[in-house]
């Protein structure tokens, strides 16, 4: 109803503006002007028709077929173009994505196994500087065991040969304190009873020592 309404109302002023338009022929040739009034009051009427543009029931077929072409264009420049770039783009993105990813596990994995052989060195080196330390530690305490060996067996002769000079002293000492008892008993006899054979004043000085 409202659409009847609107095109009642559009075909109104057009029969106006035919019937204005007959009568400003006939005006025309009686004054100059005529035809400039004439096309001030056609536009005049056609914005007092109210209805907005593209809301008008006669400009729908043609709103209808831009439609149709800009949405048809639109989408073939989408389909053609635009799409696939941006597929471009993203698979170009995702391939460098994947490729850093594989780099980085690629170094994680180089990492963890240089991880490894580090700690496989620190053992070897701590083992190794272990056997070592206990190699060491038993040359020195066989060194040490071989030396004071020798320095008690030299020490040992030392005493024997110290012991054997002692007692070969000793011996000779008593030898000479024979002797000298001898002669002090010869002379202390001699001087009291007069002259005494050595070899009685010997015998009396052994008698005396048992």
């Amino acid at each position: 109803m409202v659409t009847q309404a609107y095109a009642q109302e559009a075909v109104a002023p057009a029969e106006e503006h035919v019937e204005g338009a007959e009568g400003a022929v006939d005006a025309t040739h009686a004054d100059p002007t005529a035809d400039t009034h004439a096309t001030t009051e056609a536009h005049g009427g056609e914005h007092e028709s109210g209805v907005f543009p593209p809301f008008d029931p006669a400009t729908f077929p043609s709103q209808l077929l831009w439609l149709a072409i800009t949405f048809g264009a639109l989408y073939l420049l989408m389909s053609k173009i635009a799409l696939p770039r941006i597929g471009g783009i993203l698979e170009n993105r995702k391939s460098i994505i994947d490729a850093d990813l594989a780099a980085a596990d690629a170094s994680r994995q180089k990492t963890d196994a240089a991880i490894a052989a580090y700690e496989t060195a620190l053992a070897e080196a701590k083992a190794k500087a272990q056997g070592i330390a206990n190699q060491t530690r038993e040359a020195i305490q066989a060194d040490l065991a071989a030396k004071r060996s020798a320095v008690e067996a030299d020490l040992t002769g030392k005493v024997a040969a110290a012991e054997a000079r002692i007692a070969s002293t000793k011996a000779e000492a008593l030898t000479h304190v024979d002797e000298i008892a001898t002669e002090t008993a010869q002379t202390v006899v001699t001087q009291l009873v007069g002259d005494v054979s050595t070899d009685s004043v010997r015998a009396a000085v052994a008698k005396a020592k048992e």
